[in-house]
């Protein structure tokens, strides 16, 4: 059901050479641009005809209107279970707790008398935000995606979702609940490359945004890359992985539960476990079956996302070569399920999340926990961040000096000008000075 890689016995590989023997997705963005091109001109060129007719060839659906009417987003929070309004607000109020308090506030510093930098934190004018809707519904991505940008201060929130043809073309009502409870009226009905481009490109329905954030499919990524500097993106999701670092004290029940709660998105879907235990190995491996067998999403998710390439067991010495192991893979999410959990997890360098201990699984993290489940993906965690207020925020230095302050640095100036062969540099503030360089 899920393949072993061992690498024990000798010492591991340092960088990439380490990267190289552990299990990956395949997922090919560059190959999708040709796919999605001909999709985003098209939008460039025809706006919301051209997202109507594409959302009919992919989605299966021919909608009159992209834009989802505002009365039809409130009724959908009136229809909604009870169960699952309380649910989406807790995980709201949580959020909203862990958010507001990643606000930048403005930071003046003196360099000299007379001369400050101050750095003031602005929230991008307007944003677009995917919410896929292919295998599954997630109501939790709404949450994820609108909650940071609300706490940025970000004014205009627009909010895209594919169109479901059992539901007449709208996006799931969930979805449009959540966003009903979050104050957002402003939902299209547009998925895939389609709905990037309308964000990037504008529509007679929907204004142009700044910046584009939220996971989706291969050609979501696609569409991000082609269209990115036309507008800010947050990042190219591909398919979702977890790792777990585990010893002999995990439980081998709760480590294969969370191996196959990863494992039920997406065939792609990674599942990596790397543990220095045999025993825990061999354990884990007897308690996949008879929960994959009781579960849902057998055939068509788990079981290939289990068996494929880029799921595995990795067995490894002790765990200082698990940590090295984790550190180099850079999951999405990170379990750590070892003696000493939280020590442990201090020393671990990449990964977008790290959920500490038997107590922390990732689903709680999905939901509940307060955290941002838009995470780097694809070993992208030794490099980026997962979604936060701060990816909705621009840092703007603004630069205030007196004529004592400039005449007092004028001379580095001219000098530092002068070396780069960019003389005019330097005559721009001789210009204020009479054309002589201030006597120091």
């Amino acid at each position: 059901m899920i393949s072993r890689i061992d690498l024990r016995g000798t010492a591991l590989p340092e960088g990439g050479a380490l990267r190289d023997l552990l299990p990956r997705a395949e997922f090919d963005v560059e190959a999708a641009l040709e796919t999605v091109r001909p999709i985003c001109e098209d939008v460039r060129h025809r706006g919301s005809a051209a997202v109507i007719e594409w959302g009919e060839k992919l989605d299966g659906v021919r909608l009159d209107s992209i834009r989802v009417p505002a009365a039809t987003i409130t009724g959908a929070l009136e229809q909604l279970d009870p169960a699952v309004r309380a649910a989406l607000e807790e995980s709201i109020r949580r959020a909203r707790l862990v958010h507001r308090e990643q606000r930048r506030t403005t930071h003046t510093t003196q360099v000299v008398p007379g001369g400050t930098v101050t750095e003031k934190w602005v929230p991008v004018d307007r944003v677009g935000l995917y919410v896929p809707g292919g295998r599954s519904v997630y109501p939790s991505s709404v949450v994820m995606n609108v909650v940071p940008a609300q706490e940025a201060g970000v004014e205009g929130i627009a909010v895209a979702s594919p169109p479901q043809k059992e539901f007449g073309g709208l996006p799931h009502p969930t979805i449009l609940a959540a966003c009903a409870l979050l104050g957002v009226d402003e939902v299209y009905a547009a998925g895939g490359s389609q709905a990037v481009a309308m964000f990037a490109y504008g529509t007679e329905d929907c204004l142009p945004v700044d910046l584009v954030t939220g996971p989706g499919n291969i050609y979501v990524a696609a569409a991000k890359r082609l269209l990115k500097g036309r507008i800010g993106i947050d990042a190219e999701a591909g398919p979702t992985e977890i790792a777990i670092l585990a010893d002999a004290s995990a439980d081998p029940v709760h480590v294969a539960a969370d191996l196959i709660s990863q494992a039920e998105h997406d065939p792609m879907a990674a599942a990596v476990l790397v543990t220095d235990s045999e025993e825990l190995a061999a354990a884990t491996e007897a308690e996949l079956r008879p929960q994959v067998a009781a579960t849902k999403h057998v055939s068509d998710r788990i079981e290939p996302a289990l068996a494929g390439r880029q799921s595995a067991i990795v067995l490894v010495n002790d765990l200082d070569d698990g940590l090295k192991v984790v550190n180099a893979y850079a999951a999405e999410h990170l379990e750590i399920q070892t003696e000493n959990a939280a020590a442990v997890a201090e020393r671990v360098r990449n990964a977008g999340a790290v959920f500490v201990g038997p107590y922390s699984p990732v689903s709680l993290g999905d939901y509940c926990a307060g955290s941002n489940h838009v995470l780097p993906t694809g070993g992208c965690a030794c490099h980026s961040s997962g979604l936060s207020v701060q990816s909705f925020l621009r840092g703007i230095h603004i630069v205030d000096y007196t004529r004592d302050a400039l005449a007092e640095v004028t001379h580095h100036v001219v000098t530092l000008a002068e070396a780069e062969d960019l003389p005019a540099h330097g005559a721009a503030l001789k210009a204020r000075f009479g054309w002589k360089v201030p006597q120091q």
